[in-house]
């Protein structure tokens, strides 16, 4: 793995497990130091959170943890529902014995981290799950759209939601695996 690989995969992290908040600055020299890297370096992982929609850059100014508006709030949600719709039909048309292997082993390892009281890593994983979900429909370019409407929606959360029930996510997860296998 590369640094570039390992510094997006942190940051990336640490922003969804809401560790790094909304609006926290991203200086290129403080994660630069921070993985031993060059700013150029640091610059390319700040435009790949970009494209991912966690990180805002403005031209002459520090990078920033994203911090949608409620405007851009409503719009997410709505477009996120017609997606995973779309997620939804194409996994019951395409649903199999791997695809059931691959999904509850992530349930399993969402039930762990909120059993053990882990609620950062427990908001990082539903979100994963629902990405999971759209890179199963085997569409690449259903599954960026849902990676990035995701991500934008825990950030949302983070500065508007409620807060996260890893109870909740685990058993919603657990619910529309098993309509899955019953082919419901």
């Amino acid at each position: 793995m590369s640094r570039i690989d390992i510094a997006y995969t942190a940051l990336r992290q640490a922003i969804l497990e809401q560790a790094l908040e909304p609006g926290t600055k991203l200086p290129e020299d403080a994660i630069g130091s921070g993985f031993d890297m060059s700013r150029t370096l640091a610059r390319e992982v700040l435009a790949k959170l970009q494209f991912d929609g966690l990180v805002e850059i403005k031209r002459g100014r520090s990078a920033r943890v994203a911090r949608p508006s409620l405007s851009e709030a409503d719009d997410n949600f709505h477009l996120r529902r017609t997606l995973e719709g779309e997620v939804v039909r194409r996994i019951i048309e395409h649903w199999s014995p791997d695809m059931a292997k691959d999904l509850k082993a992530h349930i399993q390892e969402e039930e762990i981290a909120a059993k053990a009281g882990k609620a950062r890593v427990s908001i990082r994983l539903a979100g994963e799950f629902h990405i999971k979900l759209a890179e199963m429909t085997g569409s690449q370019l259903l599954a960026r759209f849902v990676t990035e409407i995701v991500n934008r929606c825990s950030l949302i959360l983070a500065l508007y939601g409620r807060p996260h029930s890893p109870e909740c996510a685990v058993s919603e997860h657990s619910a529309l695996f098993d309509a899955f296998e019953t082919g419901d």
